[in-house]
């Protein structure tokens, strides 16, 4: 018999808070948002990551966590608590994927909807329209059909392709990328052709890969989506924190975002099958004849971004950075966050979103408030941690 849902991890008042009560109803969800099944190897803690799916959960609703996020349950809850923040209380202390068919009352939510998802809670259209644009050389074949603008690109089926006459046309500088990359893993800039070579030797010859021109500018966005009815609705426009290739965290909002350069990608990837939450990367370039918007790729899954999207939008939050901090405490209960939690009355403060990884020693934090306001907060929780 697998594992059930533990009564016991119910907080005594978990549901004060009555603003739920005033959203529109919808069929409960099961979430697993466990990224092992996509993600890097060596990526420190990702074992602890299904707990960020938490602030986006709502009463009703049940929630796969890692085992090893028990001790910190209670510290989160009350955190939670005092902001505001209604969540699901029903936890299923597993993150074996084999759970979402065990509660096939409850639609699925999922980080990466792959293969396994596949097996165990299967939607054929789902899977093979994440699959295809999973594929950054199949994003850059569509966005050619569908007219949307992408730097100057070069796929190849398999690295061992690339022959001589390739590498004297690349574009230099130029990044060579795995078309099925995560995390920035498999990503090589290249400033000339002997840069380029050494790239190319560091993968195995059938490995897909592509060389792109080097989009010269320090903006790039993310746009999300959610499928929602049969519609690609748009959920948040944000600007990266990135560190070279890996993603830091996110800045809301954006000026302007250019939702219409990705539109046409959005309706048809929710037309042949995407569900649930999706996103695009854009570079933004100015340049003598004005701003011009490049789509890179699509994530067809929750992504960094996601997760304080989410708690923002249900605590009716517009301005806010979310980024990695390091932490020298190993328990969410020893953190003091006292004159920097999030106060709904002033609309400002912190928010823990990647709970888990106090862990190996890091936490993804959303700050509220103005822009200037945001690093005096930030400071003040470095100093704490």
């Amino acid at each position: 018999m697998g594992p059930t849902i533990n009564d016991s991890t119910r907080h005594p008042n978990a549901n004060a808070n009555l603003a739920g009560l005033l959203e529109p109803a919808r069929a409960p969800r099961i979430l697993n948002h466990d990224i092992m099944g996509c993600t890097a190897e060596g990526v420190l803690g990702n074992q602890l990551y299904s707990g960020r799916a938490l602030g986006a959960t709502d009463p009703g609703d049940l929630i796969q966590l890692h085992p090893d996020l028990r001790p910190q349950w209670s510290a989160i809850c009350r955190h939670y608590q005092r902001i505001g923040l209604n969540h699901s209380t029903d936890v299923i202390w597993d993150v074996d994927t084999g759970l979402l068919a065990a509660h096939p009352e409850h639609e699925p939510s999922v980080f990466y909807f792959g293969d396994a998802e596949q097996r165990k809670r299967p939607d054929e259209r789902w899977h093979r329209t994440v699959d295809y644009i999973n594929s950054k050389n199949q994003f850059m074949a569509l966005a050619d059909d569908l007219g949307v603008p992408t730097p100057r690109t070069l796929c190849f089926d398999a690295v061992g392709l690339i022959g001589d006459d390739d590498i004297a046309a690349a574009p230099y500088p130029c990044y060579l990328k795995a078309a099925i990359s995560v995390s920035g893993v498999g990503i090589y800039r290249c400033d000339h052709p002997q840069a380029l070579r050494a790239a190319i030797e560091t993968f195995e010859p059938k490995v897909p890969v592509q060389i792109q021109d080097e989009v010269r500018t320090q903006c790039f966005l993310n746009l999300q989506y959610e499928a929602i009815d049969g519609r690609a609705e748009r959920l948040a426009a944000t600007e990266q924190i990135l560190d070279g290739c890996v993603h830091q965290g996110n800045r809301h909002p954006v000026p302007a975002p250019p939702w219409e350069v990705v539109e046409p990608m959005a309706n048809w990837l929710v037309e042949q099958g995407m569900r649930g939450v999706f996103a695009f990367d854009v570079a933004v370039i100015d340049t003598d004849a004005g701003t011009e918007h490049l789509a890179i790729e699509c994530n067809p899954r929750w992504n960094g971004a996601s997760y304080p999207t989410m708690i923002a939008r249900k605590l009716g939050i517009e301005h806010w950075l979310a980024r990695t901090f390091p932490t020298q405490h190993r328990m969410l209960a020893d953190i003091d966050l006292s004159g920097i939690e999030y106060n709904p009355s002033s609309g400002e403060g912190v928010i823990l979103v990647n709970w888990g990884p106090v862990l190996v020693g890091k936490l993804l934090v959303l700050i509220a408030g103005e822009p200037d306001r945001q690093p005096t907060i930030a400071q003040s929780l470095s100093q704490r941690l």
